[in-house]
């Protein structure tokens, strides 16, 4: 017996370590035992936080256990075995109901009148987490059972249950960390939005991310604050091989300098006062994917010098430890300062600018986009209408060229701030449209319409001869609603609101007078 039972305690041990499917541990376990010891049912019951007892794995013992939970306040024997931190046996003649009376599996009559039983309860270090059960028909079947083997028993029967609970766990939160990748992966899209605009500047801009982003290349993007540095880089990575792996945010500007190796490289526990734990970087959060070195001119000289070393080696070395971690990632960095300038003030490594500077993106300022002042404002209204949920928003006419002849030293970004505060104010005011007093006074005082000016103009095109009216007034009305369509970003609405008429009326009249905006529209761009 003595082989069979060290035969069956090395299977146990051995089923620890393989990667079983859910529940086959607790089976192979009670299979194991009953192998071993003299008994015609046993089952395996693990403790859950409500108190309640569910088994895991029966032999001998009807499925219907399996789908039932024991109260051990209402079962005696149950109670009595997880009071007790040695086995505990229960004689033939004890008058403590059986809780798997009726439950046998081989017996016809399902009863258990006079039989051996006995249990041991379960811990995991001090911390109680179930019990098992054996019931023998014969009387005095355990009597050559001693207590040790059935602790051992007990003891590996609590080591399956934490071994698959840390599995199980460790499977959870890989999972639970996939999805959370994925959610992040998808916030990084849709935070990084899309390039809007119909002018030769961005379209060259979209043709240069297009170029670069299949490639590994390093990426380093300029331009000036608020023109959409960031755009740009999420636009690189979600074209990329890398696009279903996550990219890493990093701003070098908010880099504590006594903190910027850990955060960029992570640290060891006990590396330096506070580092209680482990922690990965963000070149090794990013690893296989892409990390986007923000405002790397702010870098200091001596973390440039690292990163330095990380990109020309592919591998970090966390603060404190001892060995070098291979890395795969892909570096787009991004600057509002003149790095050729820098380098020549001794601000900036040249080693490190030539490093990152593999495939140069200018992005153009909002000041040498002509054209896109108006798509983009459709595009930022558009999000102000479903903030707000309002139906109609636009730009008046007179409003948009006060737009388009402001300078925007702040680019993208303060145009978007402009039109949301213009926005906030139109619609407190109960009105759909967006007037030039809506606007900021620095916006709005870069154009001044005058009234006078066009009453002169009109004065001055009055025939000195005698004409007909019929045509006069057809040719003047061409002439204002081709006006107002030009001035409307040739929306017929948008025209009506700017001639305070109806649309459908508009339309019709335009169609009588042969003005088709797709003509102006050529026109305008010839």
């Amino acid at each position: 017996m003595q082989t069979t039972l060290d035969q069956a305690m090395l299977q146990i041990a051995l089923d620890l370590n393989l990667n079983l499917p859910s529940g086959h541990h607790y089976q192979r376990l009670m299979q194991s035992l009953q192998s071993v010891l003299p008994c015609d049912a046993s089952a395996l019951f693990i403790l859950d936080d409500s108190g309640l007892l569910s088994a895991a794995a029966v032999n001998g013992l009807t499925d219907e256990v399996l789908g039932q939970k024991f109260d051990p306040m209402q079962h005696p024997r149950l109670r009595a075995i997880l009071a007790s931190r040695e086995p505990v046996r229960f004689p033939a003649s004890s008058t403590l109901p059986d809780p798997f009376d009726g439950l046998l599996k081989d017996d016809p009559n399902r009863s258990i009148d006079v039989h051996d039983c006995m249990g041991c309860s379960l811990y995991v270090e001090d911390h109680l987490v179930g019990l098992i059960t054996l019931d023998a028909m014969q009387v005095g079947a355990f009597k050559r059972i001693d207590d040790i083997t059935v602790a051992t028993f007990a003891a590996l029967a609590a080591a399956t249950i934490r071994n698959v609970n840390q599995v199980e766990a460790l499977q959870k939160s890989h999972q639970q960390q996939q999805n959370m990748n994925q959610v992040l992966i998808q916030e990084a899209r849709n935070k990084g939005g899309e390039l809007v605009g119909i002018s030769p500047e961005i379209q060259t801009l979209r043709n240069n991310i297009n170029m670069v982003a299949y490639s590994d290349y390093a990426v380093l993007i300029s331009g000036e604050t608020g023109t959409g540095k960031e755009l740009v880089a999420h636009a690189v990575h979600s074209q990329s091989s890398r696009a279903t792996k996550p990219m890493i945010y990093v701003n070098c500007a908010a880099l504590p300098e006594s903190l910027a190796e850990s955060e960029l490289f992570g640290h060891i526990k006990g590396a330096f006062t506070g580092a209680t734990s482990n922690r990965a970087g963000k070149f090794e959060l990013a690893d296989g994917g892409t990390i986007f070195l923000d405002e790397i001119g702010e870098l200091p000289l001596l973390m440039q010098a690292k990163l330095l070393r990380v990109i020309q080696q592919g591998e970090v070395q966390r603060v404190g430890a001892d060995k070098n971690l291979m890395i795969n990632v892909r570096i787009i960095a991004a600057t509002n300062r003149e790095l050729t300038e820098e380098v020549a003030a001794g601000r900036f490594r040249s080693d490190l600018y030539h490093r990152l500077n593999v495939f140069p993106i200018k992005v153009p300022p909002l000041r040498h986009r002509q054209g896109d002042i108006a798509v983009l404002s459709g595009h930022i209204l558009d999000r102000v209408r479903s903030q707000f949920n309002v139906a109609k928003l636009q730009l008046h006419p007179q409003a948009l060229t006060a737009l388009n002849h402001y300078s925007w030293p702040g680019n993208v970004r303060e145009l978007e701030h402009t039109l949301m505060r213009a926005g906030l104010r139109a619609i407190q005011a109960q009105h759909s449209l967006i007037l030039q007093q809506h606007l900021s006074d620095e916006v709005s005082h870069t154009y001044t319409y005058s009234a006078e000016s066009d009453s002169n103009t009109e004065a001055d095109d009055l025939p000195t001869t005698s004409f007909e009216l019929r045509g006069a007034v057809e040719s003047y009305q061409t002439k204002l609603i081709s006006h107002a369509l030009q001035q409307s970003n040739f929306v017929w609405a948008q025209a009506a609101e700017f001639l305070q008429m109806d649309r459908g009326n508009l339309y019709k009249m335009g169609k009588k007078l042969g003005i088709e905006p797709k003509k102006l529209r050529a026109a305008e761009l010839v």
